[in-house]
């Protein structure tokens, strides 16, 4: 590829590319959205960072466009990047956990938008499972 401006020749690379999910915690729940696109299924809120906007912006972006939910308290929890998480492209993952107090309602790309238990989950798409495996574990160890 050629620069535009300059017409050097810029490398092209294939790298993983950034996205957000937010666990939002109301109450002992937490906040799932039924994607309206593929692929199909329920998932935590989350999508893709935008050029020129921080991982942090882009999960209270986000939470904000699928679930109508303002975050608040939003802390990093951990990067998953399996080249496998996602069946489109290879992407990473940054996670992150909020608190909201209102109740979501699916908003930009997610069909439906509920409130789960621990023990009430249902079958997730990406790597979701485990990612919320890993949350209730370091729940469990901070109680």
């Amino acid at each position: 590829m050629n620069c535009p401006n300059c017409h050097t020749k810029i490398p092209l690379f294939r790298n993983p590319v950034p996205t957000v999910d937010i666990i939002i915690e109301i109450g002992d729940k937490i906040v799932l959205i039924k994607r309206q696109n593929p692929p199909y299924g329920w998932a935590l809120p989350g999508g893709f960072v935008d050029y020129g906007e921080s991982y942090e912006n882009a999960a209270a972006r986000e939470a904000l466009e699928e679930t109508g939910l303002t975050v608040q308290n939003l802390i990093q929890f951990h990067t998953y990047s399996d080249p496998g998480r996602d069946s489109r492209q290879h992407t990473a993952s940054t996670v992150f956990i909020g608190q909201a107090e209102e109740n979501p309602q699916a908003g930009d790309d997610a069909a439906e938008a509920g409130l789960f238990g621990e023990d009430n989950l249902p079958d997730l798409v990406f790597d979701h499972a485990q990612i919320l495996a890993d949350y209730f574990a370091a729940r469990e160890l901070r109680k």
